[in-house]
């Protein structure tokens, strides 16, 4: 089997490289052996449907596309660099008044230029497990890239969804489970564009994995193989939610998909993306992940780039593949009309400011700068900091604190880092330098040397590379100096040692670390042992330690978690600029803790099976690393359920200051439910897929109260059992603020979709008679809730 896997990887390469059509067998196509290679081809690329919501849209690009030349179409879909501070820009025709496309990053707030906010990474919206919360966070981020003049915001990430446990850009995605990251997309899309900004959701797809994810000397990029049913119920779940929230633009990845490279993956961009889901928009490559011409063309690719060699710098050689019949014209008149009905369906044809005109601050009138951040954005800061904040141990009541009369603060995370690097807070490669001598940027290490485990000089409010400049920081040693002069309370501090003396009259000692990530290098480890060090030295000399980890993915605790010394710990994630001041209104109780983990915290690394570690290239693989999916959709929660295997925290968890009850479930099923197979065919197809899909089939509701004597947030979850799958996946949640000693009540509209399973041989989605497993709680496993959905 190796050895033939290694024949079918070298032909695909090869084939790829001259022409980019795979030609599997026919039994390959029709069989769940889209696998090791067997990338079926889909071609041509179907054109713009131009149907409902983008109708008006599309009538007008089509008016101004039809006045275009060949020369001028092709021009538009090759990326071009720009002095304004863009990321890049697409092609623009003068003569129609046409301007073109500013794209910048990223998911957590406008790079490169300056005032604007620094807003909660992903992982941090993911932990918050709140609807609304995400989708205003999206909509006032992006009326700052708005008010900047970039047109397309680079985000949100949805993928990596969070396979490999130590994969370096876990945090810039929203949660390892495809259901929770869906919710959450759905709404950050409906935000960013309701601001009339386009989103270019990443990286689709696959892409789990920092090593080898770009090819470099002579080895290919690392090749996700995915099965056919693994990548429908798994990684293409959330896509498909963010396409049917309107998404106007989708990135495809650097990696391969069954040895074929996403941005030239005729199955992956013809068949899944822009057939199966109806996707409107437009695909561009992420920068430099085009890797040939015509293949890229005819595949499904829209834009490339920050340039094209292959397409050429104005798109002649992709008018000159038009002319010498390479490919139709209507493929490159789909592209450009694509691209232009995304404009007018944002709005950006009307008083849209002028390209780039705030990247960089200063760039068109040095006395004049562009402030982008709405005063009425500071509650949506603060309310996303704190949310995302995760609360995983409270013993003695140690928390929250009460006037202490000294509190004691140790590790390195506590305090602001001491320089903030204006440019781009996140370019931790390459040397910034002042007077010769290179310093620290705000992720916390000295450039150019590789990134280590945690960021040592200062605390953390997003991870490495992908991040914006804040406007401030707010870090926890600063906030909680206001409110120990507040309360007449002593601080004593060490952010340096490792083994620090321990005051004996100290009331409470907070230990601050992090775990650090970073685009271009997956992690190390999942701990430390500087930090566990630190947390266990601290701890053997206070009673009531108190442990705060900004964590850019999952951070193992077991070294230290049993002890009984330490007291509370928290997951405070990537807050953004408000981090301090959101965990001071936690330590202190003026807000309950109300996030929980969009990720299971596991016991040691090998619990995560085959997903902990990212594929490395070995054997006859040297030259075409491999990564296969073997675990499928049992990844995290589903992986741990499957295997038996029990977390230290499970997917789901998180307390708070109260205390829950569960009661009086309630499961009714729609009276017209039918369970015929529908496949996949124009007449049927809306954005993110069949219209059926999105039906509601069943709904269950349960009664939550409040038990305690604090108002807090529950987050309710529901999970179900579809027959032959995963013991239990989430199928639904609802946030709830419960006034103390009060009740609600819950409710969660089941879709044809959640209820369904992708069959392989009808292709398409099919709602199985029988017997669904219902559980309704407060995480993954505290379900004190269970019933039974009866589909006949």
């Amino acid at each position: 089997m190796q050895l033939l896997q290694a024949f079918i990887a070298l032909l695909v390469l090869f084939r790829s490289s001259a022409s980019g059509v795979v030609v599997p067998r026919q039994s390959e196509i029709t069989e769940d052996s889209y696998f090791y290679g067997q990338s079926p081809p889909v071609y041509p690329t179907p054109e713009m449907p131009g149907s409902g919501p983008w109708a008006v849209a599309y009538a007008k690009a089509v008016a101004l596309v039809s006045q275009m030349t060949l020369e001028e179409k092709a021009n538009v879909t090759v990326g071009h660099s720009t002095s304004t501070g863009c990321s890049g820009v697409t092609g623009s025709v003068p003569r129609l008044g046409w301007p073109g496309l500013c794209l910048s990053d990223a998911g957590n707030g406008l790079r490169a230029t300056d005032l604007v906010n620094g807003w909660p990474s992903g992982i941090h919206v993911g932990a918050s497990w709140n609807r609304d919360l995400a989708y205003q966070r999206a909509l006032h981020m992006g009326g700052e890239f708005k008010t900047k003049g970039v047109n397309v915001a680079l985000g949100p990430v949805i993928g990596p969804l969070g396979r490999v446990a130590k994969a370096g850009r876990n945090w810039e995605g929203i949660s390892n489970d495809p259901y929770l990251g869906g919710e959450l997309v759905y709404q950050t899309v409906l935000g960013i564009q309701t601001a009339g900004v386009i989103t270019s959701v990443k990286h689709y797809i696959g892409n789990e994995q920092e090593t080898n994810r770009n090819p470099s000397s002579n080895v290919s990029a690392v090749s996700s193989n995915i099965d056919d049913k693994t990548i429908h119920e798994t990684y293409l779940w959330p896509f498909a939610s963010a396409v049917h929230a309107g998404a106007g633009c989708v990135m495809c990845s650097y990696n391969r998909v069954n040895n074929s490279y996403s941005c030239q993956n005729s199955k992956l961009l013809n068949g899944l993306l822009k057939t199966e889901l109806g996707f409107e928009g437009w695909v561009t490559s992420d920068w430099d992940a085009q890797h040939t011409g015509l293949s890229s063309t005819l595949a499904g690719l829209d834009v490339a780039m920050p340039n094209s060699s292959f397409w050429g710098t104005n798109g002649e050689n992709l008018t000159l593949s038009v002319t010498n019949g390479s490919v139709p014209e209507s493929r490159v008149t789909d592209m450009v009309t694509r691209i232009v009905a995304s404009w007018y369906q944002m709005g950006q044809d009307t008083n849209f400011p002028v390209e780039g005109i705030g990247m960089p601050a200063n760039y068109y009138d040095p006395h004049v700068t562009i402030n982008a951040r709405d005063p009425s954005s500071k509650p949506v800061l603060i309310d996303g900091a704190m949310e995302g904040h995760v609360l995983v141990k409270n013993t003695n009541n140690a928390l929250p604190l009460n006037s202490p009369k000294m509190i004691s603060i140790f590790g390195y995370d506590a305090q602001a880092p001491p320089a903030n690097d204006i440019e781009s807070a996140s370019q931790v490669f390459g040397a910034w330098t002042v007077g010769g001598e290179s310093i620290l940027d705000y992720a916390g290490f000295f450039s150019p040397l590789p990134p280590p485990q945690i960021a040592i000089n200062g605390t953390i409010i997003s991870g490495g590379n992908g991040a914006n400049s804040p406007a401030y920081i707010s870090a926890p040693f600063d906030a909680l100096n206001e409110q120990a002069y507040n309360d007449g309370t002593a601080i004593f501090w060490d952010f340096t040692s490792q083994d620090p003396t321990v005051d004996t009259s100290t009331d409470a000692c907070l230990v601050f670390i992090n775990a650090f990530a970073t685009e271009g290098y997956d992690r190390v480890g999942l701990h430390d042992d500087y930090s566990d060090n630190l947390i266990e030295n601290v701890a053997a000399s206070c009673s009531n330690t108190i442990v705060v980890i900004h964590n850019a993915g999952p951070r193992l605790v077991d070294q230290w978690i049993e002890n009984p010394n330490i007291t509370a710990v928290i997951f405070a994630h990537l807050p953004g600029q408000d981090s301090g001041r959101a965990l001071v209104q936690l330590l202190y109780g003026y807000e309950s803790f109300s996030g929980k983990l969009p990720y299971t915290v596991a016991k040691n690394e090998s619990d995560y099976i085959n997903a902990g570690n990212p594929s490395e290239p070995e054997g006859i693989y040297e030259l075409f690393p491999q990564s296969d999916f073997t675990e499928g959709v049992y990844i995290d929660y589903k992986g741990f359920d499957q295997n038996d295997i029990t977390p230290r925290y499970e997917f789901g968890f998180g307390l708070t200051y109260t205390t829950f009850a569960y009661s009086d479930l309630d499961i009714s099923l729609s009276p017209s439910v039918s369970t015929s197979c529908l496949p996949p065919s124009p007449e049927n197809i809306i954005q993110g897929g069949i219209a059926s899909l999105w039906d509601v089939v069943a709904t269950v509701t349960a009664v939550v109260q409040n038990t305690g004597e604090v108002d807090a947030s529950e987050i309710a979850q529901l999970y179900i059992g579809i027959p032959g799958g995963p013991v239990r996946q989430l199928r639904g949640f609802e946030k709830v603020l419960i006034e103390a000693g009060t009740s609600v009540t819950v409710s969660f509209d089941l879709l044809r979709r959640d209820l369904s399973e992708w069959d392989t041989g009808a292709q398409s989605w099919v709602l199985q008679q029988g017997q669904y497993g219902v559980w309704v709680g407060a995480s993954s496993r505290i379900l004190p809730l269970s019933g039974t959905l009866v589909i006949s």
